[in-house]
């Protein structure tokens, strides 16, 4: 084992959290923007949209944000090379369902009647009709939008009693949410019902029962339930990539050589690296790790070969392409043996998948807009991913409404201006429905422990009489190592307020005050 690595990642961080802590973005949306305003990408035509989110994929395991990474990823250390590469990107919540929420409505995910955890694949429409969401935008905007992939935002199943009937239609699926099409999976791959439904419809009815236990494929397990026909576990990653590819294909062939080409907008949040952890040939043993290493080297092959339909089709001039995660790596990765390869998913920041520490949240973001993203770059820059809709909101020109975005930051700005900050601070929530709030250098933990997964688990760190509340400066301790809480009253009670602001005016931008859609207690009181 190499042991300078750990000191080299220290370094990093420090250095990192140093650097950009104030000049919270630089880039995301500015670069996203590139030298094109909303005004002037109006003029020349919107651009194509392709957001893709990988599943419980952490900070260090991919190369471009991880220097120490032992996982050979080419085509996202390619796409970085043609685009920016955030360190300092988040998402509003460390796991599954709220960060899409988050993501898709530009709004907290806190602010849901989702106060913790996570939907199962028989739960009902997260999102309602009139939430305003990235396709409706889109939508708005003249674009075709398309979601293929891992929903996990809930739809309305036909039951009969506790049965699912699934010769029935689904409703409340995302066409409500602004999708004009989509083929899908309800929940996390782990998750039954294993049915696909294209656009309302279930693909085929399952005539029996399928589940993997965890003694019999410590990587590969997937809980029982009902399978269709056509659902292959080990091939949903490659069929939905194909199903994406086939969508985009579709959409620039659908062009009239008389009529302007409608962009289009693809959403593909991927069931992977999340279990079942199942690679498949030539990926299966490739890394020389673990499963979890070469299921991520698959996830990277797939995105070049999305990559590369979009330079077959000419389109990738004209085509942002974002790629994210929706929450650090899992301990379903075994930790254990990919340290024994010297790699940390969590690439030196503390805790993982669930947490209210930074390895929870903090994520791989990449994008590329050929001659609007500057290539090859790396910011510092404080971004969450709920700033996504505000920025595609400032690209296609549409203005700014009072619901829709009312948690994200059009960073675009910093165009004009890079010493600007429009991201004053960020709010991060746990599984457990813990939060955090941040603001320059300084993060302010709710919370006794980890809010999640990692030790000190809330009841146990409560059992120990550690203090509700954790302050730590990232810019001297990225590690959040050390409570410095007792040291800065003043700090805690600042923050503190901050954040109580935040929950009673419904939004964390300027714009009328909104209402949640539950009462919102941050704990965090002795």
């Amino acid at each position: 084992m190499n042991t300078s690595a750990p000191v080299h990642r220290s370094d990093s961080l420090r250095r990192r959290a140093a650097v950009g802590l104030y000049a919270a973005s630089m880039g995301l949306f500015l670069i996203l923007a590139g030298d094109a305003t909303g005004q002037e990408a109006g003029e020349k035509g919107h651009p194509n949209v392709v957001l893709v989110m990988a599943d419980d994929m952490g900070l260090g395991d991919i190369s471009p944000t991880n220097p120490d990474c032992q996982i050979k990823t080419p085509n996202l250390q390619r796409l970085a090379d043609q685009g920016l590469t955030f360190l300092d990107a988040h998402t509003p919540s460390s796991v599954c369902t709220p960060t899409r929420y988050g993501l898709l409505t530009g709004r907290y995910n806190w602010r849901s009647r989702l106060a913790k955890g996570v939907l199962s694949g028989r739960s009902e429409q997260l999102i309602p009709a009139d939430r305003p969401t990235l396709g409706h935008l889109l939508q708005s905007a003249g674009y075709h939008t398309g979601m293929i992939g891992k929903w996990h935002l809930g739809w309305d199943w036909h039951k009969d009693g506790n049965e699912i009937d699934f010769s029935k239609p689904v409703e409340n699926g995302p066409d409500i949410n602004g999708f004009n099409q989509y083929y899908g999976h309800c929940g996390s791959l782990d998750m039954p019902p294993y049915v696909w439904v294209d656009t309302g419809k279930p693909t085929s009815i399952p005539t029996r029962e399928e589940g993997v236990t965890k003694k019999e494929s410590p990587y590969g397990w997937y809980r029982k339930g009902p399978i269709g026909d056509d659902f292959e576990i080990e091939q949903v990653l490659p069929h939905l990539f194909d199903k994406s590819i086939t969508y985009i294909d579709e959409r620039v062939s659908s062009a009239s050589a008389e009529d302007e080409r409608k962009p289009f907008f693809l959403y593909l949040p991927l069931p992977a690296p999340h279990t079942p952890i199942v690679p498949v040939p030539p990926f299966r043993d490739a890394s020389g790790i673990n499963p979890y290493a070469d299921f991520v080297m698959q996830v990277d092959h797939h995105m070049g070969e999305l990559m590369k339909k979009l330079d077959e089709l000419g389109v990738a001039d004209e085509t942002l392409v974002i790629f994210t995660s929706d929450n650090g790596c899992s301990p379903e990765a075994n930790f254990s043996v990919l340290a024994e390869h010297d790699h940390d998913p969590s690439a030196g920041f503390r805790g993982h998948k669930a947490d209210i520490y930074e390895g929870g949240h903090r994520v791989p973001l990449i994008v590329r807009w050929p001659g609007h993203v500057r290539a090859g770059e790396q910011t510092d820059a404080t971004v969450c991913l709920t700033d996504v809709y505000t920025t595609l909101q400032s690209i296609t020109g549409q203005p700014r409404e009072p619901a829709g975005g009312e948690d994200g930051f059009d960073l675009s700005v910093l165009f004009q201006d890079p010493s600007a900050n429009p991201r004053d601070s960020l709010v991060s929530h746990s599984i457990g429905g813990f939060f955090a709030i941040r603001r320059g250098p300084w993060k302010l933990c709710l919370s006794h422990g980890s809010g999640g997964w990692s030790k000190p688990r809330e009841p146990d760190a409560k059992k120990r009489g550690l203090p509700p509340m954790q302050l730590f400066h990232l810019g001297n301790d990225p590690g959040e190592t050390t409570n410095v809480a007792d040291q800065h009253p003043e700090k805690v009670a600042e923050l503190k307020a901050l954040l109580d602001q935040q929950v009673a005016e419904g939004r964390c931008t300027p714009g009328p005050r909104l209402s949640n859609d539950r009462k919102v207690d941050v704990g965090g009181r002795k």
